[in-house]
């Protein structure tokens, strides 16, 4: 034993380590080394180890079908450079991998690896290649790449495929300087790819096909990576539109978006990369198919105008596929607006004429956001645009004052700003609920009955409801919109109360001072009735009484001292020479001054003579200037 120990050239941790490997294998005698103990780095060396000295460097058994685990303390093996274990049977827990600072290439990939440690990336800091795919580790619950690879500041290719990787896409990935190769295919990543994967070096990116949700967002960023030769985003659920700048890959050969929710028109710069392969096939794009320059493409079950490339699309088809962009392109918009025609009945919030063109473009609540496209002038034959209670911010387009036959602009309850374009015809130009609008701007005619559908309004394929609309502008040939009479609306702000003010006064003076006047008249009954005592010498006992003034009914009583006062309902009395009477009774006793109770006329008036309740005879004088 002594001798061994003396002779024996491997370190004994590494030698120690490497013999628990083999004890573990459940098929060692295919590695082929000594059955009865030995020398590995020794001679001579044993198959599929590689030393320096007395340390052994490299493990290589690619593709020999070994079956069992791997020895827990395999990182104390601290001078390992190359683990090359890949396409076996191993099985069981990964040891960590924590400590091997001069690890530099690691294949695990094609085992059955089912669990990996939290610390297994720790320490990695000479790591250029890390391979693990096709393992089911953490199958049940999926696992993220910890932070601690961010360490391995020399890493150039990172694949991971269909190893069970789990939530969002790191981003310290995308801020690695030395990444090339990232491939991370059939795994559950989900949400965006990181703004941090702006310029990138990455060469190759492979993110396609997450089960689950699946990634999703935008592929802008992608656009930037300038140095890509293969990009697979297929299999996910990635929005958005082909970015226009994806024609700056000039080093790209192989780009794979199929099956993904990607919009819109195919960037012209993208048809004209000569690539090697080209998948577009299951998305949402539309208008052309342009013709490519790519070897072999597919653009199959997509929502395109036309089915050859190169063909075009109608004028309107374009036209409303440019407001579509504008708008963001809303699922419901997209999912109808397909094919050559948008008068045949599917194209959700369109309606035509019995010409077959488009008149009535009818989305309130339609989930537009963006803004509005020029392009809607080219609709020279639509009557009434409804885009109400949206969320559309920017300016009205000026183009769209051309459209003659345009008689009703719904644009209520969005974000548009000023100014207004300047329409040449009448229109009716619903604003309410903008707030960069003003709330009430001149000319603005409030329109209560707005909620109520038109009876020409759109009908099948468009909303039968109409959200109410309490303001509105209307337009006349050559008129200015309200935005640009802002300054005399100011003025207007400031001069009318002014005047309103003055006017006031102007009618209060003159009606204070017939109101005084008219109290001044009423209280003067010496002028306005007149008593006469009885005079005993009279043989008709009669009550003698004149009236001069204007009454309206109401109770007037004079007393011998001759003051007056308001009372209420008809009685009189008569006591110690005076009497209180109303005028309402002289009426009713001389049955409203009829001509039949006149006694005599004078120079002053007529008398009427009357009876009270009581029998008192009584004679009224009504002067000529007296009641009526």
């Amino acid at each position: 034993a002594f001798a061994s120990l003396v002779f024996t050239v491997t370190d004994p941790n590494d030698l120690s380590v490497i013999n628990e490997f083999r004890k573990g294998l459940e098929n060692p005698e295919v590695l082929k080394w000594p059955e009865n103990g030995g020398d590995p780095c020794g001679s001579p060396v044993w198959p599929h180890i590689v030393c320096s000295g007395s340390r052994i460097q490299q493990i290589q058994v690619m593709g020999l079908g070994l079956k069992g685990p791997l020895p827990q303390n395999l990182n104390k093996l601290s001078r390992l450079t190359h683990l090359g274990l890949q396409k076996n049977q191993f099985s069981g827990k990964l040891p960590s991998f924590s400590g091997l600072s001069e690890l530099s290439f690691a294949y695990l990939d094609f085992n059955q690896f089912d669990t990996i440690p939290l610390d297994f990336f720790d320490g990695l800091v000479n790591l250029q290649v890390l391979a693990l795919d096709e393992n089911p580790l953490n199958a049940t619950s999926g696992w993220s790449l910890p932070n601690g690879l961010q360490d391995s500041a020399q890493l150039i290719n990172l694949t991971m495929i269909n190893c069970n990787l789990a939530g969002p896409l790191p981003e310290f990935l995308g801020t690695m300087s030395s990444l090339e190769v990232l491939l991370l295919s059939t795994n559950r990543l989900s949400g965006p790819i990181p703004g941090t994967f702006k310029d990138a070096v990455l060469k190759m990116l492979w993110l396609n096909d997450q089960s689950g949700d699946g990634m999703s967002g935008s592929i802008d960023v992608v656009a930037t990576m300038v140095s890509l030769t293969h990009l697979w985003l297929h299999g996910n659920q990635f929005s958005g539109k082909i970015p226009v700048e994806i024609g700056n890959l000039t080093n790209l050969k192989d780009l794979s978006v199929n099956t993904n929710n990607l919009v819109g028109l195919i960037p012209e710069s993208l048809a004209n990369m000569p690539l090697d392969n080209l998948d577009l096939n299951n998305n949402h794009f539309m208008g052309p198919v342009p013709k490519f320059k790519a070897t072999n493409v597919s653009f199959m079950s997509n929502s395109f105008c036309q089915t050859k490339q190169g063909a075009v699309c109608a004028p309107e088809v374009m036209a409303l596929l440019e407001f579509l962009d504008g708008v963001n392109y809303p699922s419901r918009l997209v999912e109808s607006w397909s094919g050559n025609n948008p008068c045949d009945g599917r194209w959700w919030g369109i309606s035509c004429d019995d010409n077959q063109k488009v008149s009535v473009i009818n989305l309130p609540k339609s989930n537009l956001s963006g803004t509005l496209s020029p392009s809607i002038a080219n609709l020279e034959t639509v009557t009434r645009i409804y885009l109400e209670s949206n969320n559309l911010s920017g300016f009205v387009p000026s183009s769209w004052t051309s459209l003659k036959s345009l008689s009703i602009l719904d644009l209520s309850n969005n974000n548009i700003s000023p100014p207004l374009p300047k329409f040449t015809t009448p229109l009716k130009l619903v604003l309410n609920g903008n707030p960069k609008l003003t709330s009430n701007p001149p000319g603005a005619n409030p329109s209560p009955n707005n909620s109520t559908t038109p009876a020409d309004s759109p009908t099948s394929s468009v909303p039968s409801s109409r959200p109410n609309s309490s303001s509105s502008v209307i337009f006349k040939p050559g008129e200015q919109s309200p935005e640009k009479k802002d300054s005399k609306s100011k003025i207007a702000i400031v001069v009318v109360p002014i005047a309103g003010f003055l006017l006031l006064v102007f009618l209060a003076i003159p009606l204070y001072i017939y109101v005084c006047k008219k109290s001044k008249d009423k209280h003067q009954a010496p002028t306005a009735l007149v008593v006469h005592p009885r005079d005993p010498s009279d043989s008709d006992n009669v009550v003698k009484i004149a009236i001069a003034n204007q009454t309206n009914g109401s109770l007037s009583t004079v007393n011998a001292s001759g003051s007056a006062s308001i009372q209420s309902g008809e009685s009189h009395m008569i006591e110690a020479g005076n009497l209180l009477i109303s005028v309402q009774v002289l009426r009713n006793v001389t049955k409203n001054f009829s001509p039949e109770n006149e006694l005599g006329r004078g120079g002053f008036g007529v008398v009427y003579k009357g009876e009270l309740d009581d029998g008192t005879q009584i004679a009224v004088k009504r002067m000529e200037a007296g009641i009526v």
